[in-house]
């Protein structure tokens, strides 16, 4: 066995990330701007209630940005513990004083504020995931049901239970799950176990649906959206005509009807179809253009990441937004059932806003840094393992020639 050497090099962080982040921010902002009076007309507000309310959500977003960003990156593994108890907490605070919406309990009143603790519930999994999935790689328990499996299937239990039952939020459960599955994928759990984690997941879901007299109903109008759109597939029906409506170019900022009380959740779970009806065609393409290439710079970032543990929270965060932007858009275009779940950047909620920019600096500090390992065995120059997760381990790892630098 050779020796080796492995440095750990500062340098500029990807500002494309922010950059294409900035851009999506405004974009959502504009569009909550501009359907803001339909919506104060239909809820009974004043008329710039809705972007005001998103201008703080956004200012809060830019301190926690700016706050993570500078945040050393060992400091998560301190967060951990904590970070779950108050996912716990606020899970608990939503069953007992959150307001029912829909047969859904989602929300915490703070003021004049609401909080939802799904996306807090994201944020600690994530980073509790990162911790344990890298600990084990590095002591090679992957393999040990014990120790990998069976905490695994407590804490997939614990979110069908919480998430999926307790606040009726399967949208959000079927995110977390897709964080875990990717990031157990990328580290390199045996297939077999991915495939009974998938099966029980999959068995899990259908309860939760079939046990649920809305869900059938939504997915009987995912089957047939056209069957009763005065009813259970109003929404899938109004989001389809919003869509429509855009055509090639859109109808513009100042014109388009359906904020003024047709198109249920215009503001958070429809913005899509009212970004649509605005922008039409072209823009919906230039969105998805912009959702790709954010999607490219953190890839790219997971390739340069210095170290397992970092690697498999920039994995998460992908899985996260990249999943919740598929099941929002597909929704609208009736591409997939309806599921109560905003689009990143794009959809008003603070809370939201809060959490995806916080693990939006979590990707911009990460970004900083990249290992340049230095091989001094006989294996071919650049073949250093040690920037990948063995099995399927994500290619590209960033390992120049130090010579050439």
């Amino acid at each position: 066995m050779g020796g080796g050497s492995s440095t750990q090099r500062r340098h500029r962080p990807d500002y494309w990330l922010l950059i294409l982040s900035t851009i999506m921010l405004a974009l959502g902002l504009i569009v909550v701007y501009a359907i803001s009076p339909g919506m104060s007309v239909s809820k009974h507000v004043s008329e710039n209630y809705y972007v005001n309310k998103q201008l703080i959500a956004i200012g809060l977003g830019i301190v926690a940005f700016v706050s993570v960003a500078n945040m050393p990156i060992r400091w998560w593994r301190r967060l951990e513990i904590p970070l779950i108890i108050m996912a716990g907490i606020a899970a608990l605070a939503v069953r007992i004083f959150g307001e029912e919406v829909n047969g859904a309990y989602r929300w915490i009143q703070l003021g004049g504020l609401s909080f939802q603790a799904a996306e807090l519930i994201k944020f600690a999994l994530l980073v509790w995931l990162a911790g344990f999935l890298s600990d084990k790689l590095r002591n090679n328990e992957l393999h040990i049901n014990n120790k990998t499996l069976k905490p695994l299937l407590i804490a997939l239990a614990i979110i069908a239970l919480v998430v999926g039952k307790f606040e009726s939020d399967l949208g959000s459960a079927g995110v977390m799950v897709a964080i875990m599955a990717s990031m157990v994928y990328v580290v390199g759990m045996p297939l077999r176990r991915i495939a009974l984690i998938a099966v029980l997941v999959f068995i899990g879901g259908l309860l939760l649906i079939l046990g649920s007299g809305y869900r059938r109903d939504r997915l009987r109008t995912y089957l047939n959206p056209s069957e009763d759109c005065l009813s259970t597939g109003y929404q899938s029906c109004q989001a389809l005509i919003t869509v429509g409506s855009g055509g090639m170019f859109g109808l513009g900022l100042g014109r388009g009807v359906q904020a003024y009380g047709y198109l249920p959740e215009a503001a958070n779970d429809s913005i899509f179809a009212i970004f649509a009806e605005k922008f039409g065609f072209v823009g919906c393409t230039i969105l998805v253009g912009l959702f790709a290439g954010f999607f490219t710079r953190l890839k790219r970032i997971i390739d340069r990441a210095p170290d397992n543990y970092s690697r498999l929270l920039i994995v998460g965060i992908l899985a996260w937004l990249s999943t919740q932007t598929i099941i929002n858009i597909g929704a609208m275009l009736g591409l997939l059932p309806l599921k109560g779940i905003t689009l990143p950047f794009i959809s008003y909620g603070g809370t939201s806003v809060l959490f995806v920019t916080a693990a939006i600096g979590i990707a911009f500090q990460i970004s900083r840094y990249t290992t340049y390992s230095i091989s001094m065995s006989s294996k071919p120059e650049g073949t250093n393992n040690d920037n990948n997760f063995d099995r399927r381990r994500i290619r590209g790892a960033y390992h120049p020639d130090p010579g050439n630098r």
